[in-house]
């Protein structure tokens, strides 16, 4: 059992729109994820929800030389949380990929969120949302590389998985670098 308390953070990346079925770069299985964010966000006594948040002319995108076809534009539906997280339990979003050369993939890059999250006494965060293989990977990277213990829920994540394998090997590097793991049935507040 992990007891969440005053020193932890709950990071819930880019839980959107396009990235669920139905969406521009859907996750098949990223609706697997609301169940165990729903029991685990209200345990949390500091929640950010990340968001890609990309401008249409972009690095990210085929059309500008990058990898990826157009998802998450400013001001669309896509772009959007999804409906079935509950916002009420947010304390802060944090917007990424919002600027060239700068593509989004860790909440922390091109952000001051290590320094606010210290500021606010937070030495341990847990990272969720979508997707593994990508943002929530480099996310969980870069906050043990920014000083903080730094564990992945399991059962609220989900991968695009492009080549079958990439999920594996996602989760095998965050375990290399220290990233522990922990599912949300393991997660109780302190009494």
């Amino acid at each position: 059992m992990q007891t969440v308390g005053s020193g932890d953070a709950l990071i819930v990346v880019d839980v959107q729109n396009d990235f669920l079925p139905g969406g521009a770069l859907p996750v098949a299985e990223g609706n697997r994820i609301f169940g165990p964010l729903q029991r685990i966000m209200p345990l949390f006594p500091y929640v950010v929800a990340t968001r890609d948040w990309h401008p249409k002319e972009h690095p990210h995108f085929k059309d500008y030389g990058g990898t990826w076809p157009y998802h998450c534009l400013q001001h669309t539906h896509g772009a959007g949380f999804a409906p079935q997280m509950n916002l009420a339990y947010v304390d802060e979003i944090l917007s990424k990929g919002t600027m060239a050369p700068w593509h989004g993939y860790s909440a922390f890059e091109n952000s001051d969120l290590a320094e606010r999250l210290r500021g606010r006494g937070i030495r341990r965060i847990f990272v969720s949302g979508l997707a593994t293989d990508y943002c929530v990977k480099e996310t969980a990277l870069a906050s043990i590389q920014s000083g903080f213990e730094t564990l992945v829920i399991t059962d609220a994540i989900a991968p695009v998985n492009v080549s079958p394998k990439d999920e594996a090997a996602a989760l095998a590097e965050m375990e290399r670098q220290g990233v522990r793991f922990v599912t949300s049935d393991e997660l109780r507040t302190a009494a």
